[in-house]
Order: structure tokens, then C-alpha cells, then sequence
């Protein structure tokens, strides 16, 4: 079966998914919603371009049939990839393109005007990365009589539990993740420049596996290296990796823009004892994460698994040690909903997808470990297959 017939999704899908947003909308009193989140546009339409640099939406009213706006060169590829009609795309004219007098979404809310009554709610993802300021204030003074509100990440929860064709895709990239993961540790030695192991990976994430080709994933690697590992987040230099210094792994396999992130650390030489003794714990704290996840436990449960056996052995970990994943564009791959955290009370349900990354970022050193999971009927199916120990490189 070819890649494309893979990623293809059912009418019924669209569909469903379509019904379920609606209903939010029936129970929140909403006219309509404004969708700009790339990866919700995806969700509902199946439209992927690299055009969220500028401004683009999906509107969905109350009642009627869901209307597609983007500049007009991207507007003319959408038939490509979305599940629309050629008449549900609209493109908007070129010369509104990076102007500081005039707003695409001025024209795009004057089209919008003829689907939303006056009078109604409209719900807007006020927090998407690619919505502005400028494009909010642009959008609410072109729908005059209507009143613009926090959607509060509606479509984010909707996907949150996903369906059979998702969790396809998430296996297929777990298993490109760990075919890049294993690729960066067999070719991290000392000597070899950071840039160039991060060429490696880069294409072992675009190669992906024999059966499956990769996608380009939301976020670049990252590796911090030496005592820059005590700080997550950072991507790389030219610099040689050094012996005698650890670096942690953060990347994604990607198939059909689902993601499947994926943390390990490797030593080059014999380990200080309190790296190792590091690993050991958190090893043992995502086996009781794990353990923990099921259908009926809260996101509070699972980290106070994990908090449970490193707080024994004297360590603290602040931030969270998950959260949801599964479509994902740049600058990120979680869905911004549920995070395993003290203060979650989201009950896990089967088919919801996890990353658990069980980042320790101390003072000059660091280790993460991380896993894709998603929560079944029987507890939790990890979606690689690598070893949670320290890799060590004598």
C-alpha cells in the first residue's frame, strides 16, 4: 500500500469530525468558528502547505458548509490536499500581502459577512501561533454585530482522542523515530561536528523506513551537548562532540504530519555516578509512569507515579513529564491540551497519544528520556522500541 493511501482519510472521517466540532459549538451558544491553527485546518480539511506564514483560516459556521480563505497562489494548490469543493476556497488578492495599511483579514471577514449572521458569537483561536493581533483586530472590524471570543482550544480537544486511521499513523511514526534515534546514536562519536550528526538525522527523519517514507517534522532536532545539556531546548552548532561529555536527543518521526517525539542521552566515556544514578531512577520512573497509564486515571496520577520513585531517591523534576500529541506544524508538535502535571484532572481515555519526556535539566548537566505512548483498553502500547538506559560510548 503506497504512503498516499495511508495518509488518505475517509469522508466519513471528515465528517465525523466536522459533527463533533458543531456540536461544541450547539453546546457553547456559537455562531461560527474561525480556525487558523495549521494543524486544525488539517484536522478538519486535510489542507498541508507550508503557507501558515501568512494569514489563513478555516471558517465553520453554526449551520452551512465550511469556507476556506488563503492568500490566492495557496488557495489554487488546496484542491490538492483538502476534502473541499472548489467553491468552499477562497483566495485572497495579493496586494493585501505584508501591507501595514490594509489586512487580509479585511477582505477575508467581508466574504464572512455573508455566513455569519449578525448578532452571533464567533469563536476564534485566540492563542493559535499563527493568529495576530493585527489579524484579530482586522477580523473583528470587519464582522460588525458580532461578537468575537476565546474558542479556548476547541478544536485541540476534539482531536484529542484519535480515531483508528490516526493511531496508524502515529505507529508509522514511531517507527520512523526510532529509526532516526538509532541512527544519531550509532553515528555520535567524538570529532564528528554537531551540524553533520544533525544532517544524518535530518534525513533519516525525511528517509523514514523502507515501508514508509518521513515528513518534516514541527520542531528540529535538538542536542544539547556538555554542559549545555542541563538546558532543554537548545539545537546545535558546529562544534565536535567531546569524550567525557553526555548529550541528550529530542526529535520526532513524522508520518502524514503525526508525530512521534522521541528523547535519549548518550555518554561519550565511562558516565559520572551521578548521571548514572540519574538514569537508573528516571528508567524507573517511566516504568511506573507507564504502569500508571490507563483508562480512568487522571494526567495527576501519572506524574505522581513518576514524582513517587525520583522523590525517594531526593530528586525534583518542576515541569511537566508529558503532554498530548499527534498533528503537528512548526514551532510545535504537542496539541495543547492535556499535560501530565499535578494539577491535571483530564481522565485518560483509550486512543488519546502521549509524549512522556522525563526531562532532568541540572546545573551544568542534564538527562532526558522520552517515549511516544498512546493509552488502549489494556493500559498503553509504546509506539518504539528502543531501551530506556543511558547509552554509553566508551
Amino acid at each position: 500500500m503506497s504512503d498516499l493511501l495511508e495518509q488518505a482519510v475517509e469522508p466519513d472521517e471528515y465528517s465525523g469530525r466536522l459533527t463533533r466540532v458543531r456540536a461544541v459549538l450547539a453546546e457553547r451558544g456559537l455562531g461560527a468558528l474561525v480556525v487558523s491553527d495549521p494543524a486544525n485546518l488539517f484536522y478538519l480539511t486535510g489542507y498541508d502547505a507550508w503557507s501558515f506564514y501568512t494569514p489563513q483560516c478555516l471558517l465553520v459556521p453554526a449551520d452551512g458548509e465550511v469556507q476556506l480563505f488563503a492568500r490566492a497562489m495557496d488557495a489554487a494548490g488546496a484542491s490538492y490536499t483538502c476534502n473541499l469543493r472548489a467553491d468552499q476556497i477562497h483566495g485572497y488578492p495579493e496586494h493585501l500581502v505584508h501591507r501595514p495599511d490594509i489586512h487580509p483579514y479585511d477582505w477575508i471577514a467581508g466574504v464572512c459577512r455573508d455566513f455569519v449572521p449578525v448578532g452571533a458569537d464567533v469563536a476564534v483561536e485566540a492563542d493559535a501561533h499563527y493568529f495576530t493581533p493585527r489579524g484579530y483586530l482586522a477580523l473583528g472590524n470587519g464582522l460588525p454585530g458580532r461578537r468575537l471570543l476565546d474558542s479556548a482550544e476547541l478544536v485541540n480537544w476534539v482531536r484529542l482522542v484519535k480515531s483508528e486511521h490516526e493511531l496508524r499513523q502515529l505507529r508509522i511514526a514511531g517507527g520512523i523515530a526510532e529509526q532516526a534515534m538509532r541512527i544519531a546514536l550509532d553515528q555520535l562519536h567524538p570529532g564528528v561536528r554537531q551540524c553533520d550528526l544533525v544532517a544524518e538525522i535530518l534525513a533519516a527523519q525525511a528517509t523514514g523506513t523502507p515501508e514508509h517514507g518521513g515528513d518534516y517534522p514541527a520542531i528540529v532536532p535538538m542536542l544539547p551537548t556538555g554542559n549545555a545539556a542541563g538546558t532543554p531546548h537548545l539545537t546545535w552548532t558546529d562544534r565536535p562532540f567531546v569524550a567525557g561529555e553526555a548529550t541528550t536527543i529530542e526529535l520526532a518521526g513524522v508520518f502524514g504530519r503525526y508525530h512521534a517525539p522521541l528523547a535519549r542521552t548518550m555518554m561519550l566515556g565511562d558516565p559520572p555516578r551521578r548521571l548514572r544514578e540519574t538514569a537508573k531512577i528516571v528508567a524507573d520512573g517511566m516504568s511506573a509512569a507507564l504502569s500508571t497509564i490507563w483508562p480512568g486515571v487522571t494526567g495527576s496520577a501519572v506524574h505522581a507515579a513518576f514524582n513517587d520513585v525520583i522523590a525517594a531517591h531526593g530528586l525534583v523534576k518542576e515541569s511537566r513529564i508529558g503532554y498530548s500529541i499527534g498533528i503537528g506544524y512548526p514551532p510545535d508538535w504537542g496539541e495543547r491540551t492535556v499535560s501530565l502535571r499535578p494539577e491535571e484532572t483530564t481522565v485518560l481515555t483509550a486512543g488519546m497519544a502521549f509524549h512522556v519526556i522525563l526531562g532532568m535539566w541540572m546545573d551544568g548537566w542534564g538527562y532526558e528520556l522520552s517515549e511516544p505512548v498512546v493509552v488502549t483498553a489494556d493500559g498503553v502500547e509504546r509506539l518504539t522500541g528502543l531501551s530506556h538506559e543511558l547509552t554509553i560510548r566508551r
